[in-house]
């Protein structure tokens, strides 16, 4: 592992000295490349450092153990070293995280959409509480949220809902809401006070650049049709409304939430280009996701994750056994507790497939 960060360090020092080099000051791709470079080692580059400072403050404290014959001295060399060996093996185990390959769709923006599964209006309505709780959760952490396409019900629920989270690292908190999510409560509709159980479907995509997908114009059907929505909602008088079918895989995507007809075929075609990365990536890994399932599941679409018990005020997150009884916070956004727990667990599959591997 030491031999692998001394060239992860060296790596590092290379790039710092290309990014002061002239030639790079005129080429602002070039730079923004390598500045992306750097800041991904940068952590790793950290902690090595620090590893090594006191990997030498170790070497120095057991040199003056033995040379040292005053027993205050040795017992204070002693006291240093103790100190340095238990920072050098709390830095040993974070660089080993660090050293995992990271998830190249990590730091991309994503594409979420939930759709009302079994339960009908109350599906519905657990739908436009869980957009909620996300779009409170991006607010909390900084992110832009927009949606690009919403189908409501009369009772105010949702159908379906799909919108964009534009942030640093949205991507690699919201992955692990992929599956599907379960609802125990009582309607407001139940007279008899009977506890229901609905279930909602949410995807999670990572935003795909037009460079790395090229879609021929020729596979796609475009229409143009008139928005439209419950009470009168989202609708307007012009065909501004896209709907996008990719004649060769039957992917539909519609888009009404713009008033431009221009803005709505720009972000169908950007969740169409991402729900077609996602097929092919999903391709490259059937194979290892046969051999290896992940602990923190498979965020298939059809896995159930999650479980909110309104009654007793719990959420449980199936995958790893995790219940917390803060069901009304968790509904206002605050997901980090889950999320890191699921951050977590991730790694340290990860680690134990690593080691094992």
């Amino acid at each position: 592992m030491l031999d692998k960060l001394r060239l992860v360090s060296e790596k590092y020092e290379e790039l710092e000295q290309k990014m002061a080099s002239p030639e790079y000051y005129n080429d602002p791709a070039a730079i923004g490349r390598l500045s992306r470079e750097q800041k991904e080692l940068a952590p790793i580059v950290e902690a090595y450092r620090e590893y090594v400072r006191f990997e030498k403050n170790a070497a120095g404290a057991l040199e003056l153990m033995s040379a040292e014959s005053d027993p205050e001295f040795k017992a204070m060399a002693q006291e240093e070293y103790s100190a340095a060996t238990a920072e050098m093996e709390e830095l040993r185990g974070r660089l080993k995280l660090l050293l995992l390959p990271k998830d190249p769709n990590d730091s991309r923006n994503v594409i979420v959409e939930i759709r009302g599964g079994a339960g009908g209006d109350e599906a519905a309505l657990f739908a436009g509480s869980l957009y909620r709780m996300y779009s409170m959760y991006a607010e909390r952490r900084g992110w832009k949220c927009e949606i690009t396409n919403l189908n409501e019900t009369e009772l105010g629920g949702m159908k379906e809902v799909s919108f964009i989270i534009e942030g640093e690292g949205a991507f690699s908190r919201m992955k692990f809401e992929s599956g599907v999510h379960r609802v125990q409560r009582v309607p407001d509709t139940e007279t008899g006070g009977r506890i229901h159980t609905s279930t909602v479907t949410v995807a999670v995509l990572p935003e795909a650049e037009e460079v790395e997908l090229a879609i021929n114009p020729g596979d796609l059907q475009i229409d143009t049709f008139r928005a439209s929505g419950a009470g009168g909602q989202h609708v307007n008088k012009t065909e501004s409304a896209i709907r996008i079918t990719h004649i060769p895989t039957g992917l539909v995507v519609e888009c009404q939430d713009e008033r431009s007809q221009y803005k709505n075929k720009d972000r169908a075609m950007k969740i169409l280009r991402s729900k077609l990365y996602e097929m092919e990536q999903e391709k490259q890994n059937a194979e290892i996701a046969a051999q290896r399932k992940s602990q923190v599941g498979t965020g298939m679409r059809n896995e159930r994750i999650r479980t909110y018990n309104f009654p007793q005020g719990r959420v449980t997150d199936h995958r790893i056994g995790l219940t917390l009884y803060k069901i009304d916070a968790i509904m206002n956004g605050d997901l980090d507790e889950i999320i890191d727990a699921l951050v977590t667990a991730d790694q340290a599959e990860k680690l134990r497939m690593s080691e094992e591997g």
